[in-house]
């Protein structure tokens, strides 16, 4: 496979939001519904030992406007995106062929890691191979510059922003501050690691354990009673508490003491 690209890392104003928020919440997610292109060749194409550079040129014809068309891309763009192409196997004897088609195989993402298809449509045999290839997306993202422990609450001094392959991992990047300032660690994070979905969780309101107040409204009276939280308590989810009289159910975490519950 051809030589990977170095990452080039970039410091930018704290202050700069730009449009990364839209960017890690939609990652190009093009799957097999590009119609096929079947290309016509002028002479039956014979892949000799060692020489496959014409069936990775027709993946490479066929990759670049998919790429195109799947991340919309324009001057204005967030991402900038980079296709290195691999080989086919030189051991291969493939018969002529003097149609090739080229397609993305079923389920296949154009996001990382991928392949590409080439199949003989008219030739004495029918041939099916495919190309290896890798998508990368650059652009800006936030990244460690020193490690937090798990569970540790994450600032604004703790990540600076660089250039990354936003493909290199399925994870959504965490591409705006209001993402990750305040939220927890999840597990151990280490200096140099671009901070992801994955990696952050919500700060619990209370953790297990904790005495909250029960809120309900019934019959147009709002109760209020006292329970035990059976879990951590994160504002706007769901928590089992219980009650003094044995009974658990479960309500909505609205803030350090109140659990709501609707009855």
């Amino acid at each position: 496979m051809n030589t990977v690209t170095t990452k080039n890392r970039l410091r930018w104003p704290y202050r700069v939001r730009y449009w990364l928020l839209a960017c890690s919440l939609a990652l190009p997610t093009l799957v097999s519904q590009a119609q096929p292109a079947t290309v016509q060749l002028q002479e039956p194409l014979q892949v000799q030992t060692g020489d496959s550079a014409e069936l990775e040129r027709l993946a490479m014809d066929y990759l670049q406007p998919a790429m195109d068309s799947s991340m919309g891309l324009s001057d204005s763009n967030t991402l900038r995106p980079e296709i290195v192409l691999g080989s086919l196997d030189p051991r291969l004897r493939l018969a002529p062929c003097a149609r090739v088609e080229p397609y993305l195989p079923n389920g296949t993402r154009l996001w990382g890691r991928s392949r590409i298809g080439l199949r003989c449509l008219e030739g004495p045999v029918r041939w099916n191979v495919f190309v290896p290839v890798t998508v990368k997306a650059w652009g800006p993202a936030w990244v460690l510059r020193r490690p937090v422990n798990a569970g540790g609450v994450l600032t604004e001094e703790d990540a600076e922003l660089a250039e990354i392959d936003w493909a290199e991992q399925h994870a959504s990047v965490l591409a705006n501050p209001d993402m990750w300032v305040g939220q927890q660690a999840s597990f151990a994070l280490r200096p140099g690691q671009a901070l992801r979905q994955n990696m952050v969780r919500p700060v619990p309101a209370f953790g297990p354990g904790a005495q909250v107040r029960v809120s309900s409204v019934m019959g147009g009276l709002h109760v209020v009673v006292t329970g035990q939280a059976l879990g951590p308590g994160v504002t706007g989810q769901p928590v089992r508490v219980r009650l003094s009289g044995g009974r658990v159910i479960t309500g909505t975490v609205l803030d350090g003491q109140t659990v709501e519950v609707q009855l």
